[in-house]
């Protein structure tokens, strides 16, 4: 059985983030990381990915740990980490996804609605992307009331509609992935994420046919 399949994370990232509402120095420290992830993510040759992602999580802890009592530095850095081990993929990447999942923990525990919630979703993609016991510690159930947070907290966010559209279509719920996934194709833009925003519903497009055509069968 190849691991790879199961590391497919890049695609997180709340999975994205959300914008942040004031400027000032890690807000601006955060911004740079987003973008850079967004351009790794989009806009970057797949074998290019990997070491790019290496180079920026590496700055992403150093904004962390330069602000420490802030959620978005450990959400984003959690963000780029749980990136890294898509494109590394296999059992290898496990080590990743675990260090991702004690950043947002530890972001959920300063500020839980940083970033309109972005930990609770990239928490969630993680425990239905990742084995469960005795390989990993994914959790279906665990999954799904991460996500539902992450809606609640944004119910018209195209991150938190993408993700649990996704996750149920990967429950074999395609009739109720589809109005999530429409709604992720209808939301509001996000300024400054243009191309975060565009990649995110190209996505959502390819889920809501193949949700549709499962539908249709």
């Amino acid at each position: 059985m190849s691991a790879r399949p199961l590391f497919m994370l890049a695609a997180l990232a709340v999975t994205a983030g959300a914008t942040l509402a004031h400027a000032g120095p890690v807000e601006d420290a955060v911004v740079e990381v987003q973008h850079e992830w967004e351009v790794t993510r989009y806009q970057t040759p797949a074998k290019e990915r990997e070491k790019r992602y290496e180079a920026l999580v590496a700055k992403a802890h150093q904004f962390s740990e330069a602000n420490p009592g802030r959620g978005e530095p450990l959400v984003w850095e959690g963000i780029v980490v749980s990136s890294l081990a898509g494109e590394k993929g296999g059992l290898g990447a496990l080590g990743l996804v675990k260090q991702a999942k004690a950043l947002y923990e530890q972001a959920l525990k300063i500020s839980p609605e940083a970033l309109d919630g972005s930990a609770y979703n990239s928490l969630g993609v993680l425990y239905y992307k990742v084995p469960g016991w005795p390989i990993g510690f994914g959790d279906k159930k665990k999954a799904d009331e991460l996500l539902q947070a992450a809606l609640k907290l944004n119910p018209r966010g195209i991150d938190p509609n993408f993700f649990y559209g996704e996750f149920l279509l990967e429950q074999k719920k395609p009739a109720e992935a589809i109005p999530y996934l429409e709604h992720a194709l209808q939301a509001p833009p996000r300024p400054g994420r243009q191309i975060a925003d565009a990649g995110r519903r190209e996505e959502a497009k390819e889920l809501l046919d193949k949700a549709r055509a499962q539908l249709s069968k």
